[in-house]
Order: structure tokens, then sequence, then C-alpha cells
């Protein structure tokens, strides 16, 4: 189910494309607030889809928890690769959910 919140995801995901092109425009704080709403994003429609996150370090939220704390000692290099990231991951999740595809995983034997 798409919700008002998530209808706004494609200028959200633009935001996102244009802040990693600018990099050098934004403040430590700007960058950490557009990483934060990501991962709030990707954590709501990954529950819509249906689609658990592991908690480990290979999780995308974890991730960008990551660089979201390490924002002040990231090169500008990684931090536009966080923002390119999360940009990918909120489009791609919301084109799932917009699908209605809903992901079912079973216990394995």
């Amino acid at each position: 189910m798409i919700t008002s919140e998530t209808s706004s995801v494609p200028g959200f995901v633009a935001e996102l494309v244009r802040a990693a092109n600018e990099v050098d425009r934004l403040t430590a704080s700007e960058i950490e607030s557009l990483l934060l709403r990501a991962m709030t994003t990707v954590r709501d429609l990954r529950e819509q889809a249906g689609i658990p996150g592991s908690g480990t370090e290979h999780d995308a939220i974890v991730r960008l928890d990551i660089a979201a704390k390490g924002v002040v000692t990231f090169s500008q290099t990684n931090i536009s690769a966080s923002l390119r990231e999360a940009a990918d991951l909120v489009r791609t999740l919301w084109i799932i959910v917009g699908s209605g595809t809903v992901v079912t995983l079973k216990p394995s034997r």
C-alpha cells in the first residue's frame, strides 16, 4: 500500500541524487538528516513489501546508519556514494511496493 508519506518518494529520490552531486555544498547535519530520512523510508518501504532486514553490516539500513553517524569523518566520495545508494534503495523499494509485490519468507528446512 502506498501511503501519503510514500507518494513523495520520487521527490525524495531526486533530493538524494541532487545531494550526492553537491556534497561539497551541504553541511554535515544536512547530510546526516538526509541519510536518516532515507533509513526511515527504506525501513517503511521494506515493511510494506515484507522484506526483513538482517541487522548485520550487510544490511543497507545499518550501512546508512554508519554513514549518517560518520558523516564528519567520511570523504566526500564516500558520502556521495552513500547518498546514491540511499536513492537507489528508496527508488527500487518504491517500485516494488507500487507493483503490489509482497515478499513472503518460508523457514528453511
